[in-house]
Formats: C-alpha cells, structure tokens, sequence
C-alpha cells in the first residue's frame, strides 16, 4: 500500500522501535517528523538520509516528552499530523516500596501523558483532513504483568486504556487508533545488554538469549523493528479502517500464556 500525501508523526524516533517504525512508514511513502529530546547534528542527518533514502520529506523536531507543553507543540510544529505514533518510553525496574518517586513520575508522563497529550493535540487536524490514524506503542505490559515494573507496567496499561476511549470517541468518524503490544524486540539498547547478561550468568549468548532475555517469549526470538514498524503500516492502510479501539500482540506468544 502506499501512504504517499500523509505525514507521519513518531515521538521518539531517533533510534530503537521508533526509528524502525518511522523508516517502515516513509518506506510506505509517508512524509515522516522523526522526534527526541535531543537537537543534535546527527538527529537532523538522520532524517536528511531518510528522505534521501525513500524520497519522502522527513523532518526532526526536538520536543521533551515528559513536558506537556512540548509535546503538543511538536504536533502544531509538524503542521500536518495524519499519522500519529506514540513511542517514547523510558523504564526503570525497582520493587514498590524503594521505587523512586522521581522514576515514577517521569515514566508516567513519559510512556503514558504524552500520548495524551499529542492526541489531544492531533485529533483536530485530523478532523480537519477528515482521515487519521493514531497507532500507541504499548508492550505486552500493557496486557500482563512482571515484578519490579510498577510505573512502566501501570504506564502501559493507561495506553491501552487511553486506546480504546479515543477509538471509541472517533468510531464514526475516518480516525482510528490501535496499540501495538510488542514483546522484547531486538534493538540497540537490548543489543548492548546481552554481553553483561553472558558474563553475569557465564552462559553462551544463545542461552542468555533464549533462556533469561526471552524466558517468557515463546517463540524463543526477538520480534524486530521492522516487524513491528510493518504492522504499523498495516494499521494505516485502508484494509484496517474497521480495526479500532484493539491490541496487536507482537510477543511470539507471550500474552497467550
């Protein structure tokens, strides 16, 4: 399908799931807004190779996402906004009762007010076009539960909760909103972590893969970015516009435990 004539707008896409999802929508042809907090000479090359890459437009625009403001300014900056995905995340693991109030707070505003606020600010213009696709990246944690993740988990769940009631105020209106629950997918940032994990557990790097990262993925394999940014375009596409107000499981089987 092609996407060509919308902008997309991604919250922290300068690397990670983000980025992959970004590259997979400018693939389709959309005009693509990458986004982070940062305001570097490599956030604005990445997106000057993206649209070098895939012959769309494709701007960064640095925008803090714990901050309310900012985050609905990045919408009105951005102009167009047919395609909103929400991902900027952060996580923090520590039990309850020594979980630091500052983690918590950030986490929240973070993974789940910022998507609040960017729909807030999106929906409009998306009236206006009279199309619009808001795609949450949620987790698995939005579905279950694991100890030590009280804020990302309570976080990922507010974003399925915040799916369904804008589903449900645009069910008769072209706008849809869905949230994609990935399990653990491949990325730099877990990339980096498998290393320590070989030496901390003296085990091979597939059985750190298989046995302690994926223990609860039954697949046994990483979902990737490409996939999860694949299932984002779909969502997008014309065969999805009765498909609102849902969970996408990306897990290898993880929520069907």
């Amino acid at each position: 399908m092609t996407l060509k004539g919308k902008t997309a707008v991604v919250t922290g896409s300068n690397s990670g799931i983000g980025l992959g999802v970004a590259r997979e929508l400018a693939k389709a042809g959309a005009d693509v807004v990458l986004n982070s907090f940062t305001d570097t000479a490599e956030d604005h090359k990445l997106a000057a190779d993206m649209s070098a890459e895939f012959g769309v437009t494709v701007r960064y625009i640095k925008a803090d996402m714990s901050k309310p403001d900012e985050c609905r300014a990045l919408i009105e900056q951005a102009e167009s906004c047919d395609i909103l995905v929400n991902n900027a995340g952060i996580q923090f693991v520590k039990g309850i009762d020594e979980f630091p109030t500052e983690k918590w707070d950030a986490i929240i505003a973070i993974n789940l007010s910022s998507a609040f606020h960017t729909t807030a600010a999106a929906l409009p213009k998306m009236r206006a076009a009279g199309w619009g696709r808001i795609v949450n990246i949620a987790s698995a944690h939005g579905l279950t539960a694991s100890p030590f993740k009280s804020a990302y988990v309570a976080a990922k769940h507010g974003v399925v909760g915040l799916t369904k009631v804008t589903a449900l105020e645009t069910a008769q209106e072209p706008i849809t909103c869905n949230a994609i629950c990935p399990g653990y997918v491949l990325t730099p940032l877990v990339e980096a972590q498998i290393p320590d994990t070989m030496e901390k557990y003296n085990m091979s790097r597939e059985d750190v893969i298989k046995n302690v990262m994926l223990e609860r993925q039954p697949s046994k394999e990483f979902a990737t970015v490409e996939e999860l940014g694949g299932t984002a375009v779909f969502l997008c596409s014309d065969a999805a516009k009765q498909i609102t107000g849902t969970t996408i499981s990306v897990d290898g089987g993880w929520t069907a435990l």
